[in-house]
């Protein structure tokens, strides 16, 4: 393996074009290649002084890369990823890993036969924002967490729907921008064990979701709600409030806030709220800051995965970690769908 790491990218749509970019810029590696039958993709590789292949087996026949980014559509993500494993090639695999959880167990056991990591791209685990959450949260610093609440409203332009699988099954929030949040969520507060919700199309009438509600039981006994809604204008939401993407202009809102025994804790705003004597509803609260660092999340990403590939590093995000988030995603599905309450351990019990 040379000093500089050839890195491969199979998939120049947008997220795609961003690794190419992120590969380009980093001095630790270089682009291999990029692997995408468009003609567009022929340009950009051009641009970069690349070949470009129409199948991603001929990349890793032909360029033999230290690693692959599966930027493909979702359906894509299992076939590649399976041909990375028993090429021996380490790949990072956009989120969601697969499109089931039944698929994301065939990977499982193939990554575990292999013994090639795979690093997945739930790229918000790498933002300073959710790693000082997550350490706060884990330090005690709100005591005994009882309560969580999640907030994704926006509304997507018209135009966004332009694109038919948009407005089919599957191409709504939950599985397109929830996924984000409910990796957050556990990686933040721990497990979710139970999940309740209800979704509704009623703004547009199409035949996937635009809105829903979910109630979520953590193993940690907290409980959690969550509203999602991509019809509404409203600043709180992941995107709107974090500036981790320049193109989304920042609101200086929470999007969550974890709800503690001796405090809670607004993010991203990481505002800090207890009494600073004594406790009760009459009493007054202190609100501190929570110092972060600042970092670009998918630089640190693509650091990371550099340093999977040389086996310096476990993955942050497993292919078996994801499919948990996978599974709570198809679990609120089904809780919708049935009206009952539903597992995400069960719905991973009944894929195996």
């Amino acid at each position: 393996m040379s000093a500089q790491m050839r890195i491969g990218v199979v998939g120049a749509g947008l997220i795609g074009r961003r690794h190419v970019e992120l590969i380009a810029a980093s001095p630790d590696c270089v682009l291999a290649g990029i692997a995408d039958p468009s003609p567009a993709a022929r340009d950009h590789a051009l641009a970069h002084g690349v070949p470009c292949y129409a199948d991603h087996r001929a990349l890793l026949a032909q360029e033999k890369p230290d690693g692959l980014v599966i930027a493909s559509p979702n359906t894509l993500h299992l076939p590649m990823a399976l041909d990375c494993a028993e090429a021996g090639v380490p790949a990072l695999i956009e989120k969601p890993v697969t499109e089931t959880v039944a698929a994301a167990q065939r990977l499982c056991a193939a990554v575990r036969r292999t013994g090639v990591p795979m690093l997945v791209g739930h790229h918000r685990r790498h933002n300073p924002i959710i790693k000082a959450a997550r350490d706060t949260v884990a330090a005690g610093r709100i005591g005994q967490l009882t309560a969580v609440v999640g907030l994704w409203l926006l509304k997507k332009p018209d135009d966004y729907f332009e694109v038919a699988w948009r407005r089919e099954q599957g191409g709504g929030p939950l599985l397109i921008n929830l996924i984000h949040d409910i990796d957050n969520l556990r990686f933040i507060s721990g497990e979710i064990v139970e999940v309740q919700a209800l979704t509704s199309n009623k703004v547009r009438g199409f035949a996937v979701e635009d809105t829903a509600a979910l109630l979520l039981r953590f193993a940690n006994s907290a409980l959690g709600t969550v509203t999602v809604s991509d019809a509404t204008p409203a600043p709180w939401s992941w995107e709107l409030t974090a500036g981790e993407n320049t193109v989304y202009p920042r609101q200086d809102q929470p999007c969550y806030v974890f709800a503690g025994t001796e405090g809670s804790l607004s993010v991203p705003t990481m505002e800090l709220w207890s009494y600073p004597q004594r406790a009760g509803w009459h009493a007054p609260l202190s609100r501190n800051p929570v110092e972060r660092a600042g970092a670009d999340p998918l630089v640190e990403q693509l650091r990371h995965f550099l340093a999977v590939i040389a086996g310096r590093e476990q993955p942050l995000v497993s292919v078996e970690d994801a499919m948990g988030t996978l599974a709570v995603v198809e679990a609120v599905g089904e809780a919708a769908r049935t009206g009952h309450a539903i597992s995400p351990g069960r719905i991973m019990e009944q894929a195996a």
